[in-house]
């Protein structure tokens, strides 16, 4: 489970559509995206956009980059733009490093939001990282400042990833990776954005990172302590590696305590192995040999937020998945449980976020501020068939958990904890990681979900 401050820093989205209408504020039913994007499923909910494609590269501002085309194509450093100063909060040090930055197009959203949580995914060899920012536009038309979205590498080497708090223009805030519309009761929203990337590399080096997908999912969920039923359609389980969180209790505390907070790192690393990835015996070096599942510690260690102090950043998980070969990662939220059975029927398992009570999901003997299990599959009543690492060890992985009470506890953005007091739920978040080469089921399953 990830620390129990999770859901404070993450305000899902709150009074949505009730607050909307008592501002007088549209919020469409249906929202219709651009003709070259496929429609997502789910209704006037999220907008996820991404630049993936060589001639995305090509039509943003470039300061120093350049496109690179091929079988994955990105955006590489060609001749910096620029030196900095970068002194790192996490180690004191400071470092110069050359720059360069490319900056998207206007993406307008197909929803007025009140969140956004931005995905990339990159390699960065040691000797370079990355920073992400967003800049959005405000319904009164207005804009927000450049917020820092991450300050990331695969490594920690060179610089310690993070997220940085603090980041307000007293309308909109950063909460570690989410940026919210503080007073959604206002009525006020974001209609477009910007994103930023600024790659560095040691002076005087050829290094560079490249970039091969940068996006966001912008979102505008209702307000709900509960969501309608979704009728079973689907009976598969995918065979999907697994491995508890628990076994690792007290190993490298200083990654967060250790193993009893490291279920997004736990789920990523399931489904990265489904996917045929493996980590090498050189990258596991690093581990104490006498630990079982050596690979779940690295998850942790290259999923771990420096300024959050916890590897529950949802970015950082999807970033981390595609840092392996021909690997994709993306933050979205679904908006049932249907959306997660036309993914399970093309081969693709997803990581959600849930938090609830003990007696809220029978049979977990546990409740949780926040959570992430990897769904696999459903049952022939339509129950779903999880991979929670929450687990004892790694054969007791396996759960099959209550369909409704499932669906309620992952998709509601309101609930009531341990002490009766209102507190925020995920709203339907989840990671998903697929290949780069899709076949045309898998392509059609992620495009149904609003995914490119």
């Amino acid at each position: 489970m990830t620390r129990a401050s999770e859901p404070s820093r993450r305000t899902v989205l709150s009074a949505a559509v009730a607050a909307a209408t008592a501002v007088g504020v549209a919020v469409p039913a249906f929202a219709a995206t651009p003709a070259a994007r496929p429609a997502k499923a789910s209704p006037g909910l999220v907008d996820d956009h991404a630049w993936t494609t060589h001639p995305d590269w090509r039509s943003g501002t470039a300061q120093g980059v350049r496109p690179v085309a091929g079988t994955r194509p990105g955006v590489v450093i060609a001749t910096p733009a620029g030196r900095t100063d970068y002194t790192d909060p996490h180690t004191g040090r400071t470092a110069t490093w050359e720059y360069a930055t490319w900056t998207s197009p206007v993406h307008r959203l197909s929803v007025p939001a009140t969140e956004a949580v931005v995905s990339w995914n990159a390699h960065t060899p040691a000797g370079t990282w990355l920073g992400i920012e967003l800049k959005g536009t405000y319904s009164d038309g207005t804009v927000t400042p450049w917020y820092v979205m991450g300050r990331w590498a695969a490594g920690d080497q060179d610089i310690r990833r993070t997220s940085v708090d603090g980041q307000t223009d007293g309308r909109s805030a950063v909460q570690t990776d989410t940026l919210t519309v503080e007073d959604a009761a206002s009525g006020l929203r974001l209609v477009s954005y910007r994103l930023r990337l600024t790659l560095h590399r040691k002076p005087g080096t050829k290094l560079t990172p490249t970039v091969w997908r940068l996006g966001a999912m912008a979102s505008a969920v209702p307000d709900r302590f509960t969501v309608p039923a979704s009728k079973p359609g689907l009976a598969r389980e995918l065979t999907v590696p697994r491995y508890s969180q628990e076994i690792h209790k007290g190993q490298y505390p200083q990654y967060d305590n250790g193993g009893e907070a490291w279920c997004s790192p736990t789920s990523s690393q399931m489904i990265i192995e489904y996917w045929g990835r493996k980590l090498t015996p050189a990258q596991l070096s690093w581990v104490d040999p006498s630990y079982a599942d050596p690979q779940v510690c690295h998850a942790a260690r290259s999923t771990y937020d420096h300024q959050y102090q916890g590897c529950g950043n949802w970015p950082f998980n999807a970033a981390y998945a595609a840092t392996f070969p021909d690997l994709q990662g993306v933050v979205t939220r679904l908006s049932s449980l249907t959306d997660l059975e036309k993914l399970i029927a093309a081969g693709i398992p997803a990581i959600t976020s849930q938090s609830f009570l003990r007696e809220e999901l029978t049979g977990a003997g546990y409740g949780t501020a926040g959570h992430l299990m990897t769904v696999i599959g459903f049952t022939a009543d339509g129950d779903v068939i999880a991979n929670d690492p929450a687990s004892p060890d790694d054969g007791a992985v396996r759960r099959v958990y209550r369909r409704r009470e499932w669906e309620n506890i992952w998709l509601r953005t309101k609930r009531y904890n341990a002490s009766g007091k209102v507190v925020s739920g995920t709203g339907g978040v989840c990671y998903l990681y697929f290949p780069v080469r899709l076949t045309p089921e898998q392509r059609t399953a992620l495009a149904a979900v609003g995914i490119r």
